[in-house]
């Protein structure tokens, strides 16, 4: 591809927002390029240039999340693995990470007791002796600390594997500015070419979704899943402080950015989203 093509490429991501909005000075721009000669020459090229940005962006989305989810799962099963499970195995380590799993365990262990007293009661299980209740709580808290223990082990092979997929991912972006930016442009043109109504339908999604009034209990969730993943205890003060301020700062970020850009670059979409919020 010609350095014209990547020199507009570039031009199209480093385009800031000015006085007047964009819808409108776009509209003055193409009526400029229809009074234009040379409007067909420059349509071809700006065709070229709209199918190199797509099949560039495509190509460095894959390879920018494809790399590091490979490194990843191939550090994770041939290098963090073994190791971890090898020390693991042949030293001598406490089964639960964090008081949050032996809560986990000990429940599951009592929830077991309960559900084994009560096939008793109801017949299921005729003429129990103490050996036969012993023999099978054993076996349960058996199966509960070889679970835990597992838990306990991916865990740390989920830090070490996603601090090093989180090295390969900084890295690319680093290395490969070039493609980023061609990357930017893409989103950008993508975004701005909707329409005013599919604007507002999407911010109205995404902001129902991570700050509306359902979101903090999906905060709950996506907090616990990560806190569960690193094997961090699933403090319940930290997660109730968490989705009581980080929806209202993301909430802050999102208006400030209406009111900053969206505002000028596209004042229509803004009024469309405050009719279909109403």
């Amino acid at each position: 591809m010609k350095y014209w093509n990547l020199k507009k490429i570039n031009q199209s991501a480093l385009d800031k927002t000015g006085i007047i909005p964009r819808s409108i000075s776009r509209l003055f721009e193409k009526f400029t390029k229809e009074l234009d000669p040379n409007a067909e020459v420059e349509a071809l090229e700006e065709f070229k240039v709209s199918r190199y940005q797509t099949v560039a962006s495509v190509k460095y989305i894959l390879f920018l999340f494809i790399m590091p989810v490979l490194v990843n799962q191939l550090a994770k099963s041939f290098i963090f693995g073994p190791c971890i499970n090898y020390l693991w195995n042949h030293e001598e380590h406490n089964i639960f990470l964090n008081e949050s799993q032996e809560e986990r365990a000990f429940a599951e262990l009592q929830r077991f007791e309960e559900k084994l007293h009560f096939e008793i009661l109801i017949g299921r299980i005729q003429n129990p002796s103490s050996n036969f209740i012993n023999h099978k709580m054993t076996d349960k808290a058996l199966e509960i600390a070889t679970q835990y223990a597992n838990e306990s082990s991916s865990a740390i092979k989920n830090i070490l594997a996603d601090f090093l997929s989180g090295t390969i991912f900084i890295s690319i972006l680093i290395i490969s500015r070039r493609q980023f930016s061609i990357l930017k442009s893409f989103i950008n043109e993508l975004i701005y070419g909707l329409s005013d109504t599919a604007k507002a339908f999407l911010i109205i999604l995404f902001t129902d979704i991570f700050v509306g009034f359902h979101s903090p209990h999906g905060w709950e969730v996506i907090i616990e899943i990560i806190l569960r993943h690193f094997g961090l205890p699933e403090s319940r003060d930290f997660i109730f402080v968490f989705i009581s301020t980080f929806p209202v700062v993301l909430d802050t970020i999102f208006k400030y950015w209406i009111f900053r850009y969206l505002n000028k670059i596209s004042p229509s979409s803004v009024a469309t989203y405050h009719n279909m919020n109403e």
